[in-house]
């Protein structure tokens, strides 16, 4: 009879039990960054952070944030929609040019983001059908778009009549005399949008896709579904932007919205949101984009041209994917694999 004797763990060796590791929320770098710069702009001009600035800091935020909401979905499926500006202003001038022609102010609030949807799912169906990726897919949409939106347009600025009581007026005011209805509009959308994600079907199943595709479709996902759902989610928030846009400013001119694409990305970066998909976290995009404004607010009491703001804007997207991708380093390298590929 032989025994065999269990030697004792080794200190150091693989069998020994990790320790508790403190994991911090993916939202904590956005959020350090928006009490820092928010701390700044203290410092520079006390009266810039009083309620009255904040809400408009705000106000400015709420429409590219609808479409960093949107592009959370979208990065997190591992896809990139460079269309999404073009598609906010095409709703925009099509809403402004239905109401132009007599229809209700709410029944061309809700044409145009069914409009919005509608382009999502020609992208979608075109990703699908030519099995590409939606950064390529969409690069060709968006000038196609933006070129339709020129022509329906005629290159100039549209300014429909509001109507008391319209869908209009209503987004153009405030409440509690301070706070704009477009920040309201933004912030509870974003909390909604965070369950989606987190807490539905819908957004289990946008995760699985965007951490692994293959698997997901073993799993009985239905991929091309989700991919389309998605990119339709992305349109429909980009028309309510555009819709927003329209009755808050009253007018819709020909350059508006031409960056809120990059912001969006940016946006959802710099809140936690990876381009290798997986994860993704909308209260994250919506305190990246409050960021973005915090620095653009900054940069306007400093002085700075404001010829300088496509500069800044520039340099913090190439900021936001070189964070990203050390972030993907460093985490692959805790978790002993190899070198990743930064578009998944």
């Amino acid at each position: 009879m032989t025994r065999t004797d269990t030697a004792p763990p080794l200190a150091g060796s693989a069998n020994r039990r990790p320790g508790r590791r403190i994991r911090l929320p993916a939202e904590t770098g956005a959020a350090v960054g928006l009490a820092a710069m928010l701390g700044l702009l203290g410092w520079l001009q006390p009266s810039s952070v009083d309620a009255a600035n904040l809400s408009s800091l705000l106000e400015q935020a709420a429409l590219p944030g609808l479409l960093a909401i949107g592009m959370v979905f979208v990065l997190t499926m591992r896809e990139i929609d460079l269309s999404a500006g073009a598609v906010f202003h095409l709703t925009a001038t099509f809403t402004a040019l239905l109401v132009v022609a007599g229809m209700n102010p709410w029944l061309a609030a809700l044409a145009g983001i069914a409009a919005g949807a509608g382009l999502g799912l020609i992208n979608g169906l075109l990703v699908i059908a030519l099995r590409l990726p939606a950064l390529l897919v969409t690069l060709g949409t968006w000038w196609m778009i933006q070129g339709l939106s020129l022509v329906i347009g005629k290159g100039q600025t549209i300014a429909p009549p509001g109507a008391d009581g319209s869908v209009l007026a209503t987004l153009s005011g405030k409440a509690f005399v301070i706070v704009p209805v477009t920040g309201i509009v933004f912030v509870v959308l974003a909390m909604a949008m965070h369950v989606v994600l987190h807490r539905t079907r819908f957004g289990y199943r946008v995760q699985a896709v965007g951490s692994n595709p293959r698997a997901a479709a073993y799993a009985g996902i239905p991929t091309d579904k989700v991919r389309v759902l998605t990119l339709v989610l992305m349109g429909a928030m980009a028309g309510l932007a555009g819709v927003i846009h329209l009755g808050a400013q009253g007018a819709i001119a020909p350059g508006d919205g031409g960056t809120f694409a990059l912001l969006a990305i940016t946006a959802a970066i710099i809140g936690g949101t990876s381009l290798s998909g997986g994860n993704g976290s909308v209260i994250g995009a919506v305190i990246g984009m409050l960021v973005l404004q915090a620095i653009l607010s900054a940069m306007t009491l400093l002085g700075v041209d404001a010829i300088w703001a496509a500069f800044a804007t520039g340099a913090l997207i190439v900021l936001a994917l070189a964070i990203d991708r050390l972030v993907n380093l460093w985490r692959n390298r805790r978790a002993g694999h190899g070198e990743d590929n930064l578009l998944g």
